[in-house]
């Protein structure tokens, strides 16, 4: 990535050069795309709400303040680019419930996942995660692929800081249970064979 700040680039698309919207959409397309994917979970859905997003941040860049990051601002827009299009199909989100959740059962995925090798786990993990309800997998995904602090989170997606928490905490719980029921039956394996 360039060292010339997003908001050089702003600047030039405010006063005319078009062209240098270009660099921004280079910049955050790849990011823009694997969000949208992880809430609509349909690749073609997922470019064209990425589309959406670049659209919709051009025809509004004039009313980013640079109050929070570009980057921040633009997840926002996807963000909710991706809830109107979830509304406008109506999807229905497979739930997990979270009563078979314990503090125990983590320390146990905990233990299974260093089992797998290091592709197998992040395989893994991003099947799990792509079960989970769209909204969890993209907080999970912000905070945890994509380093975003949760004060970033609270921005994009119109959150206070502790709901932002209770959300994370509540979405760890039903990926434990995920991982969980997908795991178990390779960790019996993998113990079988020794």
């Amino acid at each position: 990535m360039s060292t010339i700040s997003d908001q050089h680039y702003i600047d030039k698309i405010i006063n005319g050069e078009t062209n240098a919207f270009a660099v921004l959409v280079d910049r955050y397309k790849n990011m823009i795309f694997t969000l949208a994917l992880k809430m609509v979970k349909n690749k073609e859905e997922a470019e064209e709400v990425a589309q959406d997003t670049f659209i919709k941040a051009y025809n509004s860049l004039s009313k980013f303040k640079g109050d929070s990051k570009f980057s921040t601002w633009i997840y926002k827009v996807a963000y909710n680019t991706c809830l109107d299009r979830l509304k406008k199909n109506k999807k229905e989100d497979l739930n997990v419930s979270i009563d078979e959740f314990s503090a125990h059962l983590i320390k146990t995925m905990d233990n299974a996942l260093t089992a797998l090798e290091d592709k197998e786990r992040k395989q893994a993990i991003q099947n799990c995660l792509n079960l989970l309800p769209s909204e969890e997998n993209f907080l999970l995904t912000l905070f945890y692929f994509e380093d975003q602090s949760l004060e970033e989170i609270g921005k994009i997606m119109s959150l206070n800081t502790n709901n932002v928490k209770v959300k994370l905490f509540r979405s760890r719980q039903k990926l434990a249970v995920i991982l969980k029921k997908q795991l178990e039956p390779e960790i019996i394996e993998c113990y079988e064979r020794k």
